[in-house]
């Protein structure tokens, strides 16, 4: 193949958008500035009629609990947050300095699903209430809940959620 050529075939895969196997690697990849410090990890949600994988951060620290997804501007789909309390507890949450919309998904110390916040509205001060004790919560670009189907009473599974 002369130069000419292998230019021209470079010039026109560069063009031609990412397959579905090139945009999964991109979100994988993701990663903005402000979430630099915190542990990555996978989270897989167990529905009645299948099952979702997402590429979290693990708010670990009090710091990185305070912080979450604050002045983060983006989130893939198939990205969150995992905040999880040293003990259940109530839990309140609020979007102060958070840009991106995102939906809410409170769970017991087995992972299950116990409310399903949708649609918090970002840069709100307005209080997001787990109305029961929680294990926890994971953090969602809004309408991903809905899309995805999650119920009540359907599973979170990571190594830190009991059985």
């Amino acid at each position: 193949m002369n130069r000419a050529l292998a230019l021209l075939v470079l010039l026109c895969a560069a063009a031609l958008p990412a397959t579905p196997a090139t945009a999964a690697a991109q979100t994988a990849e993701f990663q903005p500035e402000q979430l630099r410090g915190f542990a990555r990890d996978t989270l897989v949600i167990q529905r009645s009629n299948g099952r979702d994988q997402f590429s979290i951060w693990l708010a670990d620290t009090p710091a990185q609990q305070q912080q979450g997804l604050m002045w983060v501007q983006q989130l893939p789909p198939d990205h969150g947050m995992l905040f999880l309390l040293p003990q259940p507890r109530p839990m309140s949450m609020w979007m102060k300095n958070t840009y991106v919309p995102l939906d809410m998904v409170f769970f017991d110390a087995r992972g299950r699903i116990l409310r399903i916040h949708e649609h918090a509205v970002p840069l709100s001060e307005a209080i997001i209430d787990s109305g029961v004790e929680v294990a926890g919560v994971l953090e969602i670009l809004a309408g991903e809940a809905k899309r995805r189907g999650f119920e009540v009473g359907d599973r979170l599974l990571h190594p830190r959620l009991g059985r």
